[in-house]
């Protein structure tokens, strides 16, 4: 278990998308941990493997500490509602900036566990934000290409000066 060095805003890396894990090993299940240490101790509810350099398709999320953590791998969103929310996003490359941003308000996401089983499950509030958001870094899609040009201009600017 290690606490990696985050890549910040505007690390060309976040603007890449991952590779698919093909491999479900050791080095898979430590990849996995170290991202739950990191993004406990920047601290944040969601991490990507891209965010800490790596890029592969690997997200770890913990909306509660007192639930168990969540480890996707591969996901992606076979399904949104055409229902939508808006919700308040960060992300731990970008820190102390956050702005509203409008999703689908449950989506329906595949992946597979640390062990490469497949897995498929639907969700809404918090984690349907989340896996989105999430999944959005995947795809190489920092969460502020989902603002205004306006907003996007105006938090890159506050996190400038920060």
């Amino acid at each position: 278990m290690a606490i990696r060095p985050i890549i910040r805003f505007p690390d060309p890396l976040l603007g890449i998308a991952a590779e698919t894990v093909g491999r479900f090993d050791e080095d898979l299940r430590q990849l996995a941990e170290d991202l739950l240490d990191t993004m406990r101790a920047a601290p944040g509810i969601g991490i990507t493997a891209p965010h800490i350099g790596v890029l592969r398709r690997v997200t770890v999320i913990e909306l509660d500490r007192k639930a168990a953590p969540r480890t996707f791998i591969n996901p992606e969103i076979v399904w949104r509602s055409s229902e939508t929310a808006r919700h308040s996003e960060g992300s731990v490359s970008m820190p102390g900036i956050s702005e509203e941003v409008e999703r689908p308000a449950s989506v329906r996401v595949r992946y597979q566990t640390l062990t490469g089983e497949p897995a498929e499950e639907e969700a809404d509030g918090l984690m349907a934000v989340c896996l989105q958001h999430e999944i959005d870094q995947l795809d190489g899609i920092f969460w502020t290409r989902r603002l205004s040009r306006l907003k996007r201009e105006r938090a890159e600017k506050r996190f400038k000066k920060s």
